[in-house]
């Protein structure tokens, strides 16, 4: 046995793994060492809104019991408070499901501890999981671990501060304009939004609608690839759920080819803002890939049109979601998620065609890149982690914004594109917190994907940075 059990947290979730299988340590002793975790440095970072301790303790012993050989080996998971668990508090941050207990989970929580994982807590999103800052009126603010004074991002910023600070291994995240790719990258882990219908998800209300997509989130590439094959199935209950041969991305991580790529990139698409640190880091970034032999050229799809078409299916689904709590219950209610109620309520039909032409134009160019290039790299974020007493960026070089979606763009465009993206923190602010890229590559490409994130991970080794002791300067 270890001598040190509560320091397991330090350890990447392989690693651990493998000391599982060895019996060299307990999955009791895991799930202790990462609650030691949680009791230490939580309330400094506000990742986590609800412990289900009691839960866990039992589905770790029915996992005992019925000594399955499954791929997360019964690995403490973090759930984001936008989905279902059952008999545990999901309250979507908002003050209307504060004490709401679900009957059922859904299918993306299923999946997981069909496949072994054990459901240890929820982490912190913004009310309805709408803005790319995690606060609401509920819990507060979750801080970005590496400067509590910053933002974690969102909407999947508990998830990604929870991994960051060392409190879990593995945490979901959803993505529906950079929800968790922005976070991924201001928390130094990393995530991945998949290709739609991959991770099946739901129930959903407009099940037919993939603009938004759960995905895994974790330390490192090779864990993020492990917790990927867990959240993998096929579910008839997802309308976009598609068969195919479990592919086993972990087990393929490490074979890695020294095939040289073609990759495209841009700092903005020619058409958004970009703040100049953001910029600097770009090129950064760009010179480290290119020293690894890959060809660089600044290509990219265009994008023209991307935020009105953004902006109107996002309103869409806001208002068809929302509109029957919103009014009785304004005064209850984030001004910004009315905003888009609001905005979607002024919809016409010819609003919403325009908005599909316009995103097939989008995704016919993406297309066309990919048939020319391997990946194409792109800033996760268009701004380093901001001030967390900030609601939203507001301006960003000379372009000043109205609202809390439209300096979400750079990420919010690969959306539409379907395309598979993964962000990974490459640098630090000069506020002293990690940001990065998102790399896309073309749908269904995913293990292709992870195999390229990983060797641009092992160059720049923050993931190594990862997670953060409770005794460095910010705490």
């Amino acid at each position: 046995m270890l001598n040190n059990m509560t320091s397991l947290w330090k350890k990447s979730a392989a690693e651990i793994i493998k000391l599982i299988d060895k019996k060299e340590v307990s999955s009791e002793e895991v799930l202790s060492s990462s609650l030691s975790r949680i009791s230490e440095v939580n309330s400094k970072i506000n990742a986590l809104v609800t412990i289900c301790e009691d839960r866990a303790r039992l589905s770790l012993k029915n996992n005992n019991i019925s000594n399955a050989n499954n791929i997360l080996n019964s690995m403490p998971v973090i759930i984001k408070d936008m989905n279902d668990v059952q008999g545990v508090r999901t309250t979507y941050g908002s003050r209307l499901y504060e004490s709401h207990i679900p009957k059922k989970s859904d299918i993306v929580v299923e999946t997981i501890e069909k496949n072994g994982g054990i459901i240890l807590g929820k982490s912190n999103i913004p009310e309805f999981a709408a803005g790319s800052h995690t606060y609401n009126d509920l819990f507060g603010t979750t801080n970005n671990p590496w400067n509590t004074t910053l933002s974690a991002g969102g909407s999947s910023g508990g998830s990604a501060a929870a991994l960051a600070s060392g409190m879990a291994w593995f945490a979901t995240g959803s993505d529906l304009g950079g929800s968790l790719r922005n976070p991924a990258s201001w928390c130094g882990v990393t995530g991945l939004r998949p290709t739609p219908g991959l991770i099946p998800h739901g129930p959903a209300k407009m099940p037919f609608l993939n603009l938004s997509v759960d995905g895994p989130m974790a330390r490192n590439i090779e864990d993020l690839s492990l917790f990927l094959d867990a959240m993998i199935t096929h579910n008839n209950k997802d309308p976009l759920s598609f068969k195919k041969a479990l592919p086993s991305y972990f087990s393929n991580i490490s074979n890695i080819s020294n095939k040289k790529y073609l990759v495209g990139f841009t700092e903005d698409f020619g058409i958004f803002a970009c703040d100049p640190e953001v910029r600097n880091m770009m090129q950064n970034t760009l010179k480290l890939i290119e020293g690894l032999g890959h060809n660089i050229v600044n290509e990219h799809p265009e994008m023209k049109g991307a935020e009105e078409t953004f902006q109107t299916i996002r309103a869409y689904l806001f208002f068809s979601s929302y509109q029957h709590l919103s009014k009785k219950n304004q005064s209850l209610i984030k001004e910004e998620v009315l905003w888009n109620i609001e905005e979607g309520k002024k919809l016409k039909v010819d609003d919403l065609i325009k908005a599909e032409e316009s995103r097939a134009r989008i995704y016919n160019n993406s297309m066309e890149f990919f048939d020319k290039f391997d990946f194409l790299i792109v800033p996760s974020s268009a701004v380093p982690p901001f001030n967390s007493k900030e609601k939203w960026v507001k301006k960003i070089e000379n372009t000043t914004y109205s609202n809390y979606v439209s300096w979400l763009m750079i990420a919010a465009s690969i959306s539409l594109t379907g395309c598979p993206s993964l962000a990974l923190a490459t640098s630090f602010s000069n506020n002293g917190a990690p940001f990065g890229i998102q790399i896309i590559a073309a749908p269904h490409e995913e293990e292709k994907l992870l195999k390229f994130a990983k060797t641009i991970e092992e160059s720049i080794n923050i993931a190594d940075l990862v997670p953060i002791d409770a005794k460095d300067a910010y705490f």
